[in-house]
């Protein structure tokens, strides 16, 4: 596998007329890290650094929106950051609410679907409506698919998957004979989608962090020590033009 290691110091220059609309990845996932960084790096409290995050996911959409991305999955809270200071996590819980009131009519103005992965009914109630009011109010567009990966955590996901699998086969809904690969990712959050071809990591940490350990078996990854504030449309189109450099072999030759 390769991997490559972009390290930015300014924004980079990318014109549209040098971006192939070849080769662009269906499905990009982001983990979106570095907001508390950021803000430290400026004296100010963790949650300006989640504030001026939010506005970037607007931008980024938009730029997935353009660049014909049909699937973008944001890892916008896991099931380990309830650790977090109390402040903290309940500033988290408020965002999608206050994203979604300023920038909804702007999704639904470009066709944007939102969706959720995660364990939706764990969220605080306030976050839940907020989340399912834009759910509902965009199920019928056709364009990007916003997934938000929320209260998300992979081995949380597989672990339930393997639960509800069982269950089926004791019930005898299911055949232990049928089961594979395609069978057991129908048991996941991100069931009926495609795995994500690229995986982007910000603010230079290069792990997964418990984020689609099974689906990304076989994504292309691209790291960058940009924190996530200060990710822009022509760093997520350098990644895109990356990946549209590599080969993808599945293991063969």
């Amino acid at each position: 596998m390769s991997f490559k290691f972009p390290f930015f110091k300014n924004k980079q220059n990318i014109k549209d007329d040098h971006f192939a609309s070849d080769n662009i990845p269906n499905h990009v996932a982001i983990i979106m890290d570095g907001n508390g960084r950021w803000a430290k790096k400026r004296g100010l409290p963790r949650i300006a650094g989640h504030k001026e995050g939010m506005d970037v996911v607007k931008k980024i959409v938009r730029a997935a929106s353009k660049c014909n991305v049909k699937i973008l999955t944001l890892y916008a809270f896991s099931t380990e950051n309830w650790k977090r200071p109390k402040s903290e996590v309940e500033y988290l819980m408020k965002l999608p609410k206050e994203f979604l009131h300023i920038y909804l009519p702007e999704m639904m103005e470009n066709n944007v679907r939102i969706e959720t992965i995660g364990d939706f009914d764990a969220l605080p109630d306030h976050t839940r409506k907020a989340v399912q009011y834009a759910k509902d109010q965009t199920k019928g567009n056709d364009g990007l698919l916003l997934n938000f990966a929320l209260n998300y955590g992979s081995r949380f996901e597989i672990m339930r998957a393997v639960k509800q699998l069982m269950a089926d086969i004791d019930s005898s809904e299911l055949s232990m004979d049928t089961v594979d690969e395609n069978t057991f990712s129908e048991y996941l959050y991100t069931k009926g989608l495609s795995d994500p071809d690229l995986l982007i990591r910000t603010s230079g940490e290069q792990r997964l962090s418990n984020f689609l350990l099974w689906q990304v078996a076989y994504s292309e990854f691209w790291f960058t020590d940009v924190l996530w504030p200060d990710f822009s449309e022509e760093i997520f189109k350098t990644a895109l033009q990356d990946y549209q450099q590599r080969k993808r072999r599945y293991g063969g030759i």
